[in-house]
């Protein structure tokens, strides 16, 4: 069972942003992940920060504590360019980056480069041009790929990533391709349950949900010849009917993490809170479950 948080990138490094991080380790977080947006929902007027710049940042200033990004897509990346962004973040932290990447959606990142927002399809077709072209720029030191969306000529990565084969990915995705995918490149598979009964469905329904996700991921892992207990599963939490329920005693989250763990979950990542947003959260109750969830959890 492993416990891991998010950090926003809403703060200026010296202005708390570091602490931010700095807390993360000391409280014992597995992995303190942040958002690779450009900008995001209700925080698009305010202050919101580079996730590379800052992860970068974050490695500076950590020694234990893993970084990642929940998660990155193709709404505004190429493949070449993040692959070298990829490996000196590797190299910068000395090996404690995990990338989450997925498909993308349609938010502000969908139109910011003036195009018009992919489809679901496209979206996906993408994704698994992008995935698999990454994972060779990663592991190889040449790679030229000529693609129907992206393309690399002589691609030069050395020396590679300080992780071998290559930095572990944590994959994203709820549908068929997107399991698929997860099962064929990931280290893990990515979830913040299921969107379609956020509004409506109860913390049951989304359990259900969430137990029909993981056997339709066992099946594409069994298509792909994959040992599925090889796959970290991840959950982002905040997106199901729970909402903030969970944050606001230790009890509450010891009764939903274990819950999730029963259901087949080895991580779960928490959001720092942030006054005055839908992440609000006492910060005493956030320090407590940081640190004493897990040893109640154990027993």
């Amino acid at each position: 069972m492993r416990l891991s948080t998010v950090i926003l990138p809403v703060r200026r490094w010296l202005d708390g942003g570091r602490d931010q991080w700095l807390r993360a380790e000391r409280l014992g977080f597995h992995t303190a992940y942040t958002y690779d947006h450009l900008s995001w929902r209700t925080f698009r007027d305010g202050p919101w920060y580079g996730a590379v710049p800052t992860l970068t940042a974050a490695a500076g200033a950590t020694e234990r504590i893993r970084l990642g990004t929940l998660v990155t897509s193709p709404n505004f990346r190429h493949p070449v360019t993040l692959a070298k962004e990829l490996i000196s973040l590797d190299d910068v932290s000395g090996g404690r980056f995990t990338l989450g990447i997925g498909a993308g959606g349609t938010g502000f990142d969908a139109t910011a480069l003036g195009q018009e927002a992919w489809t679901p399809r496209e979206r996906a077709d993408r994704f698994g041009e992008f995935l698999p072209l990454l994972d060779r720029l990663l592991t190889e030191p040449s790679v030229t790929s000529e693609g129907a969306f992206y393309s690399a000529v002589e691609a030069r990565n050395l020396p590679g990533c300080v992780q071998r084969p290559r930095l572990p990915f944590a994959v994203a995705g709820n549908g068929p391709r997107g399991m698929r995918l997860a099962a064929r490149y990931g280290q893990a598979w990515v979830t913040t349950g299921d969107p379609a009964i956020f509004e409506t469905g109860t913390p049951e329904d989304s359990r259900e949900a969430l137990r029909g996700q993981l056997a339709r991921l066992g099946k594409a892992c069994a298509e792909a010849d994959r040992d599925m207990a090889e796959l970290e599963k991840i959950l982002l939490t905040g997106f199901t009917p729970d909402r903030d329920a969970p944050m606001r005693s230790l009890d509450a989250f010891v009764d939903f993490a274990g819950r999730h763990f029963e259901l087949g979950f080895t991580e779960i990542a928490i959001h720092a809170p942030i006054p005055d947003t839908d992440f609000a959260a006492d910060e005493t109750v956030f320090e407590r479950i940081a640190t004493e969830a897990l040893g109640q959890l154990s027993r």
